[in-house]
């Protein structure tokens, strides 16, 4: 009896080989054959590689991350955690300024978890664990240029090694690759309107220096530092001290137009001692720098309305900071990546890859955690002068007030605080700010006091004393 033909497995393209796209891939490899296309060569391990000039900078995954890294691949924090990284308790691991200039209390008993390590560690065991999938295959050094296809569906995506062009065929093509995405123009090329985008930029500069951990810190489990920037005191200054594998601190400062921090290493600590707490400057004044000061001002937050297009082309989805970047002082991007990685596979698992109408449904569905990082961001930055042409309306300044007060609440109350971090981290949408465990604290009580200065104890500043 002749052997049946074996059917083929579909065929995906994943643009771009960042952390979005790998997550992209490993979601995809359990109904496709996965192709991931870079444009740069990527490192073996832990080292900074040229596709993301923000790696230097601060990063953290919330818990709401962090509980997404390991839906997509179990174990995968534990492994992150296992190279050198750190599960940081939040708040009790964290001194923490408000941007209402409240200090928080440092509560231990919520549930979150963040994740800190520098990004090229995060990157290099996320890329080795991804790509030791044999349905997933990598061809670096290629440029996407084009999508094949028509407005009714995309067939796949034209792209270049070296001197040689060549069309790469596929069911799906996903598009990961950042705030440098080129899919408004790949879409209006196949005759598609143009995306309805916003941006919302408060002019953020942002400063960063490695230092090695003063005294014994490396040892004592030093915790996490961060005066953020009050938009009612434009320019916004804020700073922050996240302690990450090798011994090291990794200090980012930052400010909004008129107060940016610059690249002279002699004027670093001067801004942290000018901030409005000056626990930075007093922490790194006698800390010994490892490296000179990277600064970036690619920090706008800018937002593209794919799933608001009709009409949407099957056969292509946009995911990640490619749909939305945020100003990198909030630290959703990790945590969205992975999210919108998690929308595509749960719309894969109910509707077939192929089917028509499947890539407008994951539009959507990766729409959510996007919108949910977005409003938490802009409700903020727009209120700096010039960060929008569009004034916050009478409803964005009485939720921003409404978030001011569930801040101030949640410093000084456990069960308000969890509330908070449920919304802030991206484990729950943002009415969880209107349940019973905000509203009643904030309207009864009982509050403790308002913390007077940063929560650091003694001990803790001891230990970060220099020899």
């Amino acid at each position: 009896m002749p052997d049946r033909p074996t059917a083929r497995r579909p065929r995906a393209v994943v643009v771009g080989g960042s952390i979005s796209g790998l997550f992209a891939a490993a979601a995809l490899a359990e109904f496709a054959d996965v192709t991931v296309v870079e444009r740069d060569t990527l490192p073996e391990g832990p080292e900074p590689r040229r596709g993301v000039p923000q790696a230097r900078h601060a990063h953290l995954v919330w818990s709401g991350g962090v509980k997404a890294f390991d839906e997509l691949l179990p174990g995968l924090t534990a492994e992150i955690v296992a190279n050198g990284a750190r599960l940081v308790h939040i708040m009790g691991d964290m001194v923490s300024r408000a941007p209402n200039e409240i200090w928080f209390r440092r509560f231990t008993s919520t549930h979150h978890r963040n994740l800190v390590c520098s990004r090229d560690l995060l990157d290099a065991v996320i890329r080795t664990r991804v790509l030791a999938d044999a349905r997933i295959t990598l061809r670096q050094n290629t440029t996407a240029l084009a999508l094949q296809g028509d407005q009714d569906r995309v067939t796949g995506v034209q792209v270049r090694t070296g001197d040689e062009e060549l069309a790469l065929p596929a069911d799906l093509v996903v598009d990961a690759s950042g705030r440098g995405s080129h899919a408004p123009r790949w879409l209006t090329g196949l005759g598609l309107p143009q995306v309805t985008e916003r941006e919302v930029n408060a002019g953020v500069a942002y400063a960063t220096r490695l230092y090695r951990a003063p005294g014994t810190a490396a040892d004592s489990g030093f915790p996490l530092v961060n005066v953020q920037a009050n938009a009612a005191k434009a320019p916004g200054r804020g700073g922050i001290i996240v302690p990450i594998e090798g011994d090291r601190w990794i200090v980012t400062l930052s400010g909004t137009r008129g107060g940016e921090p610059g690249p002279d290493p002699d004027t670093f600590t001067d801004f942290a001692l000018a901030l409005g707490d000056p626990v930075i400057g007093e922490l790194i004044k006698d800390a010994e720098p490892l490296g000179e000061v990277a600064t970036t001002r690619s920090t706008a937050n800018r937002r593209r309305y794919y799933e608001k297009m009709r009409p949407w082309p099957d056969g292509f989805t946009v995911l990640g900071d490619a749909i939305a970047g945020y100003n990198p002082v909030y630290g959703h991007g990790l945590t969205v990546a992975a999210q919108c990685a998690l929308s595509l596979r749960t719309v894969l698992r109910s509707t077939a890859l192929t089917a028509p109408g499947t890539a407008r449904r994951v539009q959507r569905a990766a729409a959510r955690p996007v919108a949910a990082a977005w409003d938490l961001a802009v409700g903020q930055d727009a209120f700096y002068p010039g960060a929008t042409d569009t004034p916050p309306n009478a409803l964005e300044r009485f939720l921003a007030r409404f978030v001011d007060r569930a801040v101030a609440t949640g410093a000084r109350n456990p069960r308000a605080l969890g509330a908070l971090l449920d919304v802030m981290s991206l484990e729950k949408p943002a009415t969880r700010l209107f349940s019973p465990d905000m509203l009643i604290p904030m309207l009864f009580g009982p509050k403790k006091p308002h913390l007077q200065g940063p929560p650091l104890t003694e001990p803790e500043r001891k230990t970060a004393a220099p020899y």
